[in-house]
């Protein structure tokens, strides 16, 4: 069943469709109402979080109010921001997260959410109206590593990439010792849904206006308790598999990074910025913002994020795909627009994190399990 709802110029629709486990998995769409979507953008949340968000009651673009009585929803207001300016949106809720079936944010098998993403983004990429558009990933956090094994599973397939804060690499702050993973290994088939993960409520450190902070709190499909066992094993071989494999990374990206995030470390951002062998990679840092760059700074923090998001997209979208191809452009800035060194020194007091959304503001013991 498809629900569909209209405001300001913004279609949004929603409906379930099945994995191969048997487990209904919810996604959703914003599409320009008036035109033809200039190209296709595929949402990949975050670690706890979800995609989706009711059109009804929304009183801005970045005031989306989700279906759940309401709270903030982490990528409506992407959806609608980008349907405004003339794009398809695509998402969907991993298994386990957001209205979808499963465990509470019981991650088994990481490749089995980049496989669902992948069937489901494929099957709208196949829809006669969509099959000459380009096609766009735009990964948040965890989301990030999603986007980069999306890539990875199909080099040629996608135009490109937005990467917000995204989870590429182990911040050597943070790398557990490997005493400890051989350990818990030992056990993660034994209790492998266990809530034994100790982190620092990861939303606190996430998102820096307290509004919207509390907002996103009240989200009942944001899961809020302790990472499960063999989800925080996961998470971790995930990294350390992409970690290794960033030098593989071809297609165009742009990466966004808040220079104070203490929850992903904003040097994984450069890491993959340098190793990518990608002939067209931007890299824009912002000096004083968090994590939740769309989701959880001021309003003109926001705005301003998503503009440089926009003028990327519309820069490389066109009626023909790969027109770029072959292309060199490389550009590192921080949002002053001033250059910034590749081997520039982190920001004073960064905590760092390697389970991309399970680590919080000095919590250094914590995240190393």
């Amino acid at each position: 069943m498809t629900i569909k709802q209209m405001m300001d110029g913004v279609e949004y629709h929603e409906e379930y469709v099945t994995n191969p486990r048997g487990l209904q998995l919810f996604t959703c769409g914003w599409l320009p109402a008036n035109s033809s979507p200039k190209a296709l953008v595929f949402l990949c949340h975050g670690y706890g979080m979800e995609v989706s968000g009711f059109m009804k009651g929304i009183k801005s673009k970045h005031d989306a109010v989700c279906s759940n009585g309401g709270g903030h929803c982490f990528l409506a207001a992407c959806g609608i921001e980008l349907a405004t300016a003339g794009y398809g949106v695509f998402g969907i809720d991993y298994e386990g997260h957001g209205k979808s079936m499963g465990a509470r944010c019981y991650i088994q098998k990481f490749e089995h959410l980049v496989d669902d993403c992948d069937r489901f983004f494929k099957s709208i990429c196949d829809l006669e109206e969509c099959r000459e558009k380009s096609r766009f990933l735009y990964g948040e956090s965890m989301g990030g590593a999603v986007a980069l094994l999306l890539h990875r599973k199909d080099p040629t397939f996608w135009d490109g990439a937005v990467l917000v804060a995204p989870m590429c690499k182990i911040s050597e702050k943070v790398k557990p010792h490997p005493v400890v993973v051989t350990l818990l290994t030992q056990v993660e088939d034994i209790i492998p849904k266990w809530k034994i993960v100790p982190t620092k409520d990861v939303i606190d450190s996430a998102f820096k206006d307290p509004v919207k902070r509390e907002k996103i709190r009240k989200n009942k499909l944001i899961y809020q308790d302790k990472p499960r066992l063999k989800t925080a094993l996961e998470l971790l071989r995930t990294s350390m598999d992409v970690e290794d494999s960033l030098s593989q990374v071809s297609m165009a990206f742009f990466i966004l990074h808040g220079e104070a995030d203490t929850v992903t470390d904003p040097e994984v951002s450069r890491a993959l910025y340098e190793r990518a062998a990608s002939g067209d990679k931007t890299i824009k840092l912002y000096p004083g913002m968090w994590h939740g760059l769309t989701a959880g700074e001021p309003d003109d923090n926001v705005r301003l994020v998503f503009s440089d998001i926009v003028a990327w997209l519309n820069e490389r979208s066109g009626h023909h795909r790969h027109r770029r191809h072959g292309e060199i452009h490389s550009e590192m800035a921080r949002a002053d627009s001033s250059p910034v060194s590749v081997r520039g020194p982190p920001p004073p007091g960064h905590a760092g994190g390697f389970l991309c959304g399970l680590t919080g503001r000095g919590n250094h013991q914590q995240c190393r399990m």
